[in-house]
């Protein structure tokens, strides 16, 4: 039998043979969001990377309460309703290590991450992110070394292998896992604090951690398994926070960038992309960061569709039948702060500004909440019964309104919101390279 090959590898190959060509990654457990990808999947044919993150989805089912088995069937069964074959979605796992359990001794928490990275390899997750770089509670103080966070990265990739011919006895066609190392980004979800400027990964960090990881792997009885670590996760000079940018400079970060030419077998892998733009990331692909990883702004633009459907529904509904939709999200925020709390600061007012617009969107953890969903489903269901006018659309949502004109798109409430995702997913497709029509990419 002939073991079909990682479209991962196969991207790395096109690269390694000259082509511009990378990969966006939708880092999100936002079934609305999900579901648009793979529509959008479904029409263009490409390969749709999806990545669950370790605190949303892990072994004790994470703030989603899916386990990884469970997220790849819930994916897997939308993706079958939909038509999107199984083959054309690549399922992701995100800083897998000891990101939730920092506050135990080494030895527990490699032990619950060592759980963790054979549940998502097992379960079929190809792609996987080894983070071994938060420090755990018998730490030393100051920085950990890059042999430390080098020697638990192997340890956990020789578990995933484990869990990787586990699987292969029930799936003889299941495809082998890639891998993806370093870390030099903030925790998921954006900076929490304002920052005045953005330090760039030094190519030599670069180089440390390539280096590093082959001699752990070496000492691990596992130095072949280097060949399936095909990036390296950097700071290429890009971030958000609450109402911060930091939009990519090629020429700031061509040190770095120059630096692949002496790793020709790796990429590097770009977090915290979000809100920059599709000339930005196509740079950035150009460049070597040939993996986008984007989690908050699909949320963000969910988030901002379904308010200017709320403001519609003020102009519309009569009062005693409006979902609220706004209110409810802001209750939910302020009953369960536990998600916000520790990354918006201000007084009252900045606070309230920023559960709702902040570009860090930790709204995100409330979105999906069954009180939200219900409310906007009941949204949706009220704009169905009275109709938007396309006077009020241009309003609210111009670019929808230029679709629905065209005939592109429908007034269907649902439909408006999954094109504002779909909008920033065109940004991504045009920074990837995907050979889409220029005018669908722009939409």
């Amino acid at each position: 039998m002939t073991m079909k090959k990682n479209y991962m590898q196969v991207m790395m190959e096109r690269r390694q043979a000259g082509e511009k060509v990378g990969i966006p990654s939708y880092c999100t457990a936002n079934e609305l969001v999900i579901e648009e990808a793979l529509l959008r999947a479904k029409e263009t044919g490409m390969p749709l990377l999806l990545e669950a993150t370790a605190n949303q989805v892990n072994q004790f089912g994470g703030y989603t309460g899916m386990k990884p088995a469970d997220y790849y069937k819930w994916v897997l069964d939308m993706a079958t309703e939909i038509g999107v074959p199984e083959e054309n979605i690549i399922l992701a796992g995100d800083h897998l290590g000891p990101l939730t359990w920092q506050n135990l001794p080494e030895e527990e928490a490699m032990a619950n991450s060592e759980e963790l990275v054979y549940q998502y390899t097992r379960a079929g997750f190809t792609k996987i992110h080894l983070d071994t770089s938060m420090k755990v509670a018998d730490d030393p103080e100051g920085l950990l070394s890059t042999e430390t966070i080098a020697r638990r990265g192997a340890r956990l990739y020789k578990v995933c292998m484990r869990a990787y011919e586990d699987l292969l006895q029930e799936k003889p066609d299941a495809i082998r896992p890639v891998f993806i190392i370093g870390s030099e980004v903030p925790i998921p979800g954006g900076a929490q604090e304002a920052e005045d400027s953005l330090a760039v990964t030094k190519p030599e960090a670069l180089e440390d951690t390539v280096n590093t990881y082959r001699r752990m792997f070496a000492e691990a009885g596992v130095e072949e398994g280097m060949k399936d670590v095909i990036a390296v996760v950097v700071q290429p000079g890009v971030e958000f926070g609450d109402d911060q940018i930091f939009l990519y400079d090629s020429a700031a970060a061509k040190e770095l960038t120059d630096k692949l030419a002496d790793y020709p077998e790796v990429i590097l892998e770009g977090h915290s992309t979000d809100y920059q733009g599709p000339q930005n990331l196509r740079d950035m692909v150009v460049d070597g960061i040939g993996i986008l990883k984007v989690g908050p702004a699909l949320t963000y633009v969910m988030r901002e569709a379904v308010f200017a459907l709320s403001m519609m529904e003020k102009e519309l509904v009569p009062e005693d039948k409006r979902a609220n939709v706004i209110e409810t999200l802001e209750e939910v925020m302020l009953e369960s702060p536990g998600n916000w709390q520790k990354h918006y600061h201000g007084n009252e007012q900045e606070l309230a500004i920023a559960r709702k617009y902040s570009f860090s969107d930790r709204a995100r953890y409330y979105i999906g909440d069954k009180k939200v969903t219900d409310k906007i489903d009941m949204l949706f269901a009220n704009l169905r019964e009275y109709k938007i006018p396309m006077n009020m659309l241009h309003q609210y949502m111009p670019v929808q309104f230029n679709k629905v004109r065209a005939g592109k798109l429908t007034m269907d409430p649902k439909a408006l919101v999954q094109d504002a995702i779909l909008q920033i997913m065109y940004d991504y497709e045009y920074g990837a390279g995907y050979e889409t029509d220029a005018q669908q990419i722009r939409g």
